[in-house]
């Protein structure tokens, strides 16, 4: 867009969009936002109202806006106004864009990509014979949904600090059944879904042959079958998690007890097989979502040398620690600042689901359309300064060979170097029991974690801790 218009982005969105639809409180990282004008941010992890939550990127989570100012951005569907889109592009932004690729039969689904759009066939109101097309996204504390039903010139948008897009998008939906009703477009509520009590059938051998490892979104799942025609499926990457188990049924697809989720084995032209679920969710007073998707491609087999296996394994166990985050960065509240290297003995030759390839690469070779297969990642290591660093997602992380014991004498001092690093020390027991005063200048911070690696404290200003 900047190429072909000769404009920034910031500037472009703003004459084209924002200013002609009077979109005043949309705004990018790169204008002059107020904090006092953005929803507060809570963690039960910190007492009081944290920092404001901003990010250094255009689009994909960049760009600030309120329910009031995506309802004005809705009107260019429903055209309500004129100039900002040709009729052409709007039309192309509905068509079924998902249909071009690899995908699962349709069925009922919040997932069936347009252009710009996450879903032009959106459920529930698909029930009703109702175009609806919708957009949601999430940062790591706010999250929007915005539904527009084009052909009734009616649009719901809900903003929240804290909860979920999917919550955003069960609210907005309820507002827009309600008006539908109002309006008499609907005369009743269509009963919530479900694919019932399932029905014990026998296995055949053909379909126990997809018994096996999976990868998912950042993690792997075991696959297994029972001579009591159930399917167990668990998460080796969280196993703590608990199990989940299927009943196969005569059409060919393995059924939850509850009856709100089905999953189904296909093979797909890519030669890939993929794990298919479709499910219905819902929130008593505001309906029910549905989603239809590959969760899981099956992993093929990876062996090693031995001089490759030796490498990993003397990794095994290790933790990294990031080192290249800004100061105020949310990843050393929220998300994983130390990172564990563990490898599976039910999967050799990956990380995860990522793929290893070398003494010093891992990389994400798994082929998911939607939901499942975003944010793949690869790891990197190399040696720097006498240790290890690893490469992943952008971020660095330093191993643990460099994290020292913090001096517990009376006093000491740390710098960071010229290439930005964060520093981390470990807390020795020499330490335990004393108060501890921390001092920094205005662009600095620290943090705590406790043996799991959750932050306990994090300050932006001189502190105190024991």
């Amino acid at each position: 867009m900047e190429r072909v218009s000769g404009m920034g982005f910031t500037p472009f969105i703003h004459k084209y969009i924002t200013e002609p639809l009077d979109m005043k409180h949309t705004k990018t990282p790169q204008d002059v936002v107020d904090p006092a004008d953005m929803a507060g941010i809570y963690s039960p992890l910190v007492e009081g109202q944290l920092p404001q939550e901003k990010y250094n990127i255009i689009a994909t989570g960049g760009i600030y806006s309120t329910a009031e100012d995506l309802v004005k951005f809705s009107q260019i569907f429903t055209g309500e106004v004129e100039g900002i889109l040709s009729s052409k592009s709007v039309e192309a932004m509905a068509q079924e864009e998902y249909k071009r690729g690899l995908w699962p039969e349709d069925s009922d689904s919040s997932i069936s990509y347009g252009l710009g759009w996450d879903s032009v066939n959106l459920f529930p109101f698909s029930e009703y014979g109702i175009k609806a097309v919708t957009k949601g996204g999430d940062t790591i504390s706010y999250h929007s949904s915005l539904i527009v039903l084009p052909e009734y010139n009616l649009a719901a948008a809900v903003t929240s600090s804290g909860g979920t897009s999917a919550k955003d998008q069960f609210i907005a939906s309820e507002l827009l059944l309600s008006a539908l009703e109002e309006k008499g477009i609907i005369t009743e509520r269509k009963p919530e879904k479900s694919f019932g009590v399932p029905v014990k059938a026998d296995i055949p051998k053909e379909i126990a042959t997809y018994a096996g490892m999976y990868g998912a979104n950042n993690s792997v799942k075991k696959i297994e079958m029972n001579h009591a025609g159930q399917m167990i499926v668990s998460t080796l990457t969280a196993p703590s998690d608990s199990a989940q188990t299927y009943t196969y049924t005569a059409d060919g697809t393995f059924v939850n007890d509850e009856g709100t989720e089905k999953l189904k084995f296909v093979s797909e032209k890519n030669g890939s097989t993929y794990l298919w679920s479709r499910s219905y969710i819902s929130l008593p007073g505001l309906g029910q979502l549905a989603f239809s998707e590959y969760t899981a491609e099956k992993l093929e087999a990876n062996e090693l040398s031995q001089g490759v296996t030796a490498s990993w394994k003397k990794r095994e166990g290790k933790k990294y620690y990031v080192v290249n985050e800004k100061y105020t960065s949310t990843v050393y509240l929220h998300s994983s600042p130390i990172l564990p290297i563990h490898t599976d003995k039910e999967t050799p030759g990956y990380v995860s689901n990522i793929k290893i390839i070398g003494a010093n690469e891992a990389v994400n070779e798994l082929q998911i359309p939607g939901m499942a297969g975003r944010d793949t990642m690869d790891i990197h290591f190399s040696q720097k300064n006498g240790g290890e660093y690893l490469t992943f997602s952008g971020y660095v992380y330093a191993s643990e060979e460099l994290v020292k014991p913090i001096y517990s004498g009376k006093q000491s001092a740390t710098s960071i170097q010229a290439d930005g690093y964060a520093k981390w020390f470990s807390v020795p027991a020499t330490a335990k029991g004393k108060v501890m005063t921390v001092k920094f200048p205005a662009n600095g911070a620290f943090a705590v974690y406790d043996q799991t690696g959750i932050c306990i404290i994090t300050q932006w200003s001189a502190v105190r801790i024991k």
